[in-house]
């Protein structure tokens, strides 16, 4: 991980922007059928994983550590709200464990130049779904959300690009649903 940052330093400078996308699932289930290698996975990936990516973009973008500044921005969930009963509890702890980074790390680093924000995507047409065994999961739910449809890779991506620009400067410490009302 150390090593893909340096080179993206190497290979394009020093970086103002990051998106902290670490995010995977497992099969539904309750969590009292979910065994130990399941929930290590998820929380190893999902806050692990975005925590030391979040570091090493500290480390960089921090004006007192020689860094520009700039803007990181989390990708959470709805579920971290939700809790996603008898489907994806785990998941739902470890983008809610994505919350309270957000919140923490950007009162760290708001002193020294860098926004940090989150996006918590509802029912949004990914892989995500097939890889929890319901394909069709945002469709059948998305359907019954307010605006009828799950929602895009494209409506998520808007929102972070946003975050990430100057439009969005005096925003930080925000955690935005792109959720449908969900």
């Amino acid at each position: 991980m150390i090593a893909l940052f340096d080179a993206t330093v190497r290979a394009f400078g020093p970086i103002d922007g990051f998106v902290n996308n670490a995010g995977i699932v497992a099969p539904g289930s309750a969590l009292a059928d979910m065994d130990v290698v399941r929930m290590k996975r998820v929380f190893d990936t999902n806050v692990l994983g975005a925590y030391l990516c979040a570091r090493e973009a500290a480390r960089r973008m921090s004006t007192k550590r020689g860094g520009r500044g700039g803007s990181i921005v989390n990708v959470s969930a709805a579920a971290a709200r939700l809790g996603s009963p008898n489907e994806y509890v785990d998941y739902a702890g470890s983008k809610g464990a994505v919350d309270t980074l957000t919140i923490g790390l950007a009162k760290e680093l708001g002193p020294e130049g860098v926004r940090v924000n989150a996006v918590r995507p509802g029912l949004i047409d990914t892989e995500i779904h097939e890889s929890g065994g319901k394909p069709d999961r945002a469709a059948q739910l998305g359907a019954l959300a307010p605006l009828g449809r799950p929602g895009t890779a494209e409506e998520v991506a808007e929102s972070i690009v946003w975050l990430l620009s100057d439009a969005s400067a005096y925003v930080t410490v925000a955690l935005l649903d792109v959720a449908d009302g969900r």
